[in-house]
């Protein structure tokens, strides 16, 4: 269902604001919206994923066993498994702390009228039915 108007306004201008206010943020939101880096992501875990799939059928073959276990098999079990995690979360990594910094720094000043309880969204949520009583 398309947004009217004035919605698309109204997430303009809550989009804006939230740029304004958190700048690392929005660098980082729009580097993931590109989807460069998740389409490689998403290759590179395809290949990690058929390279543990022929190490669990390759280790049934060889038959290579550690106490009555076929090893090759569990590595090429957990290597699949590590491909799916790369998958859905990513690197993660570098990310976090550039996320995590200026959230932490940016929320000081926002505690002392907000409360520590207050969620992003709720700020959000009241900024936009404060805007939209305006008009």
């Amino acid at each position: 269902m398309p947004l009217s108007e004035h919605e698309q306004r109204m997430l303009e201008q809550i989009e804006n604001a939230l740029y304004a206010e958190d700048p690392k943020f929005a660098s980082n939101v729009r580097r993931r919206r590109m989807g460069g880096s998740t389409a490689r992501r998403r290759l590179q875990a395809a290949v990690v994923f058929v390279i543990g799939l022929v190490l669990l059928i390759g280790g049934l073959v060889v038959d290579i066993t550690v106490g009555g276990f076929p090893i090759l098999s569990l590595v090429g079990f957990l290597v699949m498994f590590a491909a799916g995690l790369f998958a859905l979360w990513g690197v993660g990594s570098s990310s976090a702390p550039e996320s995590a910094g200026p959230t932490s720094q940016s929320s000081g000043g926002r505690r002392a009228r907000g409360g520590p309880s207050r969620k992003f969204s709720e700020r959000m949520e009241e900024r936009f039915n404060r805007r939209f009583e305006q008009e």
